[in-house]
């Protein structure tokens, strides 16, 4: 039973292995262009960035790739799936680009390519006891996190915490620490303002900075001409106040990195 654990393990990790080496089916810009669409996968139900209003796809991120997609001259095309599934979805070719608040890491920059940041922010620690607020309070208490985050990787770093509670979305995990089944939260800044503007009864209340990241979109390992044309057109969307006024209707401030 262990040999064929030993090998059904050896096995996916080779097939793993295989998918990230093997060229990307992904489509070129040339391809897209002559299309007159880009296909954009990101997860809708990350409020505010991207999350959905009744049927209605929305989100800051949501009018940031639009704008995009404008400037290149090319209609959107949106597909929902969970966050998981987002980045190896690029590399079978499901879909040209990923925006979804995925933080710039070594790790997912092996699998991607990533276009320049359109947003920084950082994690957070969020709870009802007034007490918690640094990664020092968060010994010996039970932390929740979505699953596949930069939170969860970095709530993992800190020593003493009693016990990391991932989820497979980030309402979920809010959820945990509004009921009680859980001491913290860990969260992007942005959510977690949102979160706490939107339920002022819970008693959550938000602490310090864990960690602070830089946030892009991405498209298939080494595919240049695409990111670059990505690039090129959120540097226009910041340049004629496009991007200012989608920040500002979101966060009532400019997120962008400074």
């Amino acid at each position: 039973m262990n040999l064929l654990r030993t090998a059904a393990r050896a096995l996916a990790l080779f097939t793993l292995a295989a998918t990230l080496a093997a060229p990307a089916d992904a489509r070129t810009l040339e391809e897209i262009r002559k299309d007159g669409r880009i296909v954009i996968a990101t997860e809708g139900a990350f409020a505010p960035f991207n999350f959905f209003e009744g049927k209605q796809l929305t989100g800051f991120e949501i009018d940031v790739a639009n704008a995009i997609a404008a400037k290149m001259g090319v209609k959107p095309e949106w597909k929902a799936i969970g966050f998981d599934a987002l980045l190896a979805g690029l590399q079978q070719g499901r879909w040209d680009m990923v925006i979804a608040s995925h933080g710039i890491t070594e790790e997912r920059a092996k699998a991607v390519t990533f276009a320049d940041p359109h947003y920084c922010s950082g994690g957070v620690i969020v709870a009802k006891d007034s007490r918690i607020r640094g990664a020092g309070d968060l010994a010996g208490r039970k932390v929740a996190v979505q699953t596949g985050t930069t939170y969860l990787d970095n709530v993992k770093k800190i020593a003493g915490v009693a016990e990391v509670k991932n989820f497979p979305q980030d309402a979920d995990a809010r959820n945990a620490l509004a009921t009680g089944r859980v001491d913290a939260w860990v969260t992007d800044r942005f959510v977690a303002k949102q979160a706490l503007a939107a339920h002022p009864g819970a008693g959550m209340k938000m602490g310090d900075f864990l960690f602070v990241e830089r946030i892009a979109s991405a498209v298939a390992k080494g595919n240049q001409p695409l990111v670059a044309e990505i690039d090129r057109a959120l540097a226009a969307i910041m340049a004629d106040g496009t991007y200012a006024a989608i920040s500002k209707k979101w966060f009532h401030e400019d997120v962008r990195c400074k």
